[in-house]
């Protein structure tokens, strides 16, 4: 009899029958709160009903029309719809499935753009599990580990993290800059770098903020040195942080931006976007996929874009972010296990850490788990674990964030009082 692989372990017990807006319900009918959105996936909630007429009415017209082989009218409209919301400049478009396919595009873009091998990543990003994207990763090692040899001419520059040396933000950021140019200095010349890629938040690597100081810095040596900067909005993308790209908080424009997850409210579906004359540069043929910009999930995410603007969810996210980040607060307070919640729009993690200082991802997976007895379903993440990380669907609503906040509240209270006793 056939069984699942044990290569990915389930987060919650949870057998998922519907969804609708935030809530899951399982078998039984017992509804849960969904603040993991598919890890930020179902950006409009699950089962929007413009999202699923359009879908509807696209499956009965053309599932698929290979984009290499025809065109078809939801790809079109699509590409001419995000003409709205791209930054400026970046007005040439290539579609895949998933986060990890956008994110090779973009290395193989630039690399081929600019004719040099090598790309800098931040320390603490994730980035995919395929190869090329795992040796870029590096928000833990399980994610590179048992097949190697990965891909060469990777460097790993450091992140602002601030609760990770210890610093305030501004001498994590100055660190952070100086160690880049020392590795330009020393590992890779800038005329042998093709990219640096880093995410405006990190995800996986535990909901960390950049700040406008370091990606000021990393635009100004991108423009010095003739290097792409390449910006991995997969996660943080399409309203996530209560703006509809991370990178408007810290006014920097990439070169090359990725996008996947949000873009079509749970359809496989990501891309990336650069410049006309950027673009131009990639050879003929070297791009490309079977699925991607599949007629239904392009449709979805005409339907996703469509919501998101009539329903002012960016603003939404924006100030449901600042009262979830109020509540959960709140509940740090109480406790010194909870070292720091931080975040920006729904993108909110609470990272603990034990007595002596250490992260503490074993408190952290208890009160996650004790959340999803009580009907809360959060991830985790951070490279050992220690923080839980809120992101829901921008549709959530007051009532629905105040009812989460007070389960949260009773977990950790649950988890950690018994541990004290």
């Amino acid at each position: 009899m056939a069984q699942l692989s044990q290569a990915l372990k389930q987060a919650t017990p949870v057998i998922a029958a519907r969804g609708e807006g935030v809530n899951l319900y399982d078998e039984d009918g017992r509804r849960y709160l969904d603040f993991t959105a598919g890890i930020g996936v179902t950006s409009t909630g699950h089962c929007h009903p413009r999202v699923v007429a359009a879908a509807q009415e696209q499956v009965a017209k053309l599932i698929h029309g290979q984009y290499t082989t025809v065109m078809h009218r939801p790809l079109l409209t699509l590409v001419e719809r995000l003409g709205e919301v791209l930054p400026e400049r970046l007005d040439r478009v290539f579609f895949a499935n998933s986060g990890s396919e956008a994110v090779e595009a973009a290395l193989r873009l630039a690399r081929q753009a600019t004719g040099r091998p090598n790309v800098i990543v931040f320390h603490g990003g994730f980035h995919g599990r395929t190869v090329a994207t795992a040796s870029m990763t590096t928000s833990n090692t399980r994610y590179s580990a048992g097949f190697s040899p990965l891909m060469s001419g990777v460097h790993v520059a450091p992140f602002p993290n601030p609760t990770h040396y210890g610093w305030p933000v501004e001498q994590a950021t100055d660190f952070a800059l100086k160690e880049l140019d020392f590795i330009l200095q020393t590992l890779t010349q800038p005329n042998e770098t093709a990219a640096f890629l880093v995410e405006p938040v990190l995800g996986e690597g535990g909901y960390v903020p950049g700040n406008t100081a370091f990606f000021t810095g990393l635009r100004e040596r991108a423009d010095r040195h003739g290097i792409q900067l390449i910006l991995d909005e997969v996660q943080t993308g399409w309203g996530r942080t209560g703006k509809f790209w991370a990178q408007e908080h810290f006014g920097v424009t990439p070169d090359i931006l990725v996008t996947a997850k949000g873009i079509g409210s749970g359809f496989p579906l990501s891309g990336i976007a650069a410049p006309a004359a950027l673009m131009d540069k990639v050879w003929p043929g070297s791009q490309g996929g079977t699925y991607g910009a599949n007629a239904v999930a392009c449709a979805a995410a005409i339907a996703t874009l469509d919501v998101i603007q009539d329903e002012k969810l960016v603003d939404n996210a924006a100030q449901r972010g600042e009262q979830l980040l109020e509540r959960l607060r709140s509940t740090a307070d109480g406790y010194d296990a909870v070292h720091d919640v931080r975040g920006l729009g729904l993108l909110v993690g609470n990272e603990f850490r034990s007595a002596n200082g250490e992260p503490d991802g074993s408190t952290a997976a208890a009160v996650q788990q004790e959340a999803a007895r009580r009907g809360l379903l959060l991830l985790t993440c951070g490279p050992s674990g220690e923080v839980v990380r809120f992101i829901p669907a921008l549709v959530v609503n007051e009532k629905e964030v105040d009812e989460a906040a007070e389960l949260w509240a009773a977990s950790v209270d649950a988890v950690l009082a018994a541990g004290a006793r």
